[in-house]
């Protein structure tokens, strides 16, 4: 049987919602992720303002220096959740194997369904419509083989298409494509690439394996299996929907302005360790490790980090260990630009704990998640601890929310009411 993956990707996802609730914006260069004059960067921007050069990633200062007229929003991250779950919901009538890449893009196998939906093209189509009837949403669908072949193919139909890649022609249609259009490849694989000559897919897939895992490693024979359209490493290795936990889990945020406010830095930090263990506990992990991340005004930054005599997934814990970490690493008066947490050593289980503090943490953790799911449903500044209610430090839009489709919920076999 012929395997058939489609990648389902939303156009401008994040500014399409947002025309939904104000159709003023519509056919308006939009930018989502905060404002002109904020240090953030763009989660999404509309077609009209991509002319302008705009786009994802992009520091908002910049691209209100490439775009003056520009209509900043800061995004609201419940209610593209919202909608992602929508989405899921149609993808799920068509494939019982469906993963959520991010918010707004999926991967959908497809292999065996042609009784029900009919040949690839049929079936896409079908896909296509229901998405836009259902949602009011414009999507971008790539058909192929493999999951790498899907992504690429979906980025070639934009905006709004459908784009099939025959079985077979997969290396014929990678071969003029960028390098960079192979995901994965970032700007330092580009520029060893560049140095043998490499610029297109085709370039390399005409190298000998050898002299590319002589040259780059593993990372060399991956990429040649890449440029003949395999799902090889790293990226696409696993079935579509297996589920695999994350080795870390962090969250920064950069001032808009230099301090050296001790109270501001600490209270940014004990809201980005709520959303830290709020990441945790949507994964039923526990970490055993707290990292800190300071950047000063010169952009040097240092890093700090403690392993605590029990795994948590507690705000409190969490916040209490960056903080100390913070307080003996900061000098008092260097203005700070960005601080980060970050929890590793991640684990299923708490390990051993106190037996009388154990009821107590035990309903903690279960208070902690209902209000995790309280921010779900009415956004992330509906609740919050006292200390940070008035931080203003929002869940970023260009970050998997909590409770993505398909990722979030109890592990197998774990009772949600536990």
């Amino acid at each position: 049987m012929q395997r058939l993956i489609c990648h389902v990707d939303m156009d401008a996802f994040f500014v399409s919602v947002e025309e939904l609730f104000n159709p003023s914006l519509k056919d308006k260069p939009v930018v989502v992720g905060g404002k002109a004059n904020q240090r953030g960067v763009v989660a999404a921007a509309s077609y009209a303002a991509r002319k302008f050069g705009v786009h994802s990633a992009m520091p908002l200062r910049t691209a209100a220096q490439l775009c003056p007229k520009a209509i900043f929003v800061e995004g609201a991250p419940h209610r593209y959740r919202e909608y992602s779950k929508k989405v899921f919901a149609i993808l799920n009538r068509f494939s019982p194997q469906v993963e959520m890449a991010s918010i707004d893009e999926a991967f959908i196998d497809l292999t065996g369904t042609e009784r029900l939906w009919g040949p690839p093209l049929r079936a896409a189509h079908a896909l296509h419509e229901s998405i836009q009837t259902e949602t009011s949403l414009r999507c971008s669908l790539g058909l192929a083989s493999s999951r790498l072949v899907a992504k690429v193919s979906s980025d070639h139909a934009k905006p709004n298409g459908v784009l099939f890649v025959i079985p077979g022609q997969e290396a014929r249609f990678l071969a003029p494509l960028n390098i960079r259009k192979i995901p994965g490849v970032g700007k330092k694989t580009e520029a060893s690439l560049h140095h043998f000559g490499i610029r297109r897919v085709g370039d390399l897939a005409a190298l000998e394996e050898d002299f590319l895992a002589s040259h780059f490693g593993r990372w060399g024979l991956a990429l040649a299996g890449k440029a003949r359209g395999e799902d090889a490493g790293g990226w696409f290795d696993s079935d579509v929907g297996a589920e695999e936990d994350p080795k870390s889990i962090s969250h920064e945020h950069t001032f808009s302005d230099d301090t050296a406010d001790r109270d501001r830095i600490e209270t940014t930090l004990m809201k980005l360790s709520e959303m830290v263990a709020k990441r945790l506990r949507e994964h039923r992990l526990y970490s055993r490790t707290i990292q800190l991340k300071l950047r000063d005004q010169d952009f040097s930054t240092i890093t700090r980090a403690c392993t605590l005599d029990h795994a948590t997934q507690l705000d409190s814990e969490v916040a209490s260990a960056a903080i100390r970490l913070f307080r003996g690493a900061w000098d008092g008066a260097t203005p700070v630009r960005l601080v980060g947490v970050h929890a590793g050593s991640l684990q299923n289980a708490e390990g051993q704990m106190n037996l009388l503090e154990e009821p107590q943490t035990r309903r903690l953790r279960e208070a902690f998640r209902s209000i995790d799911h309280i921010r779900a449903r009415f956004g992330d500044g509906f609740i919050s601890l006292a200390k940070t209610l008035d931080s203003n430090i929002r869940e970023k839009v260009h970050e998997n929310p909590f409770d993505l489709p398909g990722r979030a919920g109890p592990h197998k076999g774990e009772d949600e009411s536990q």
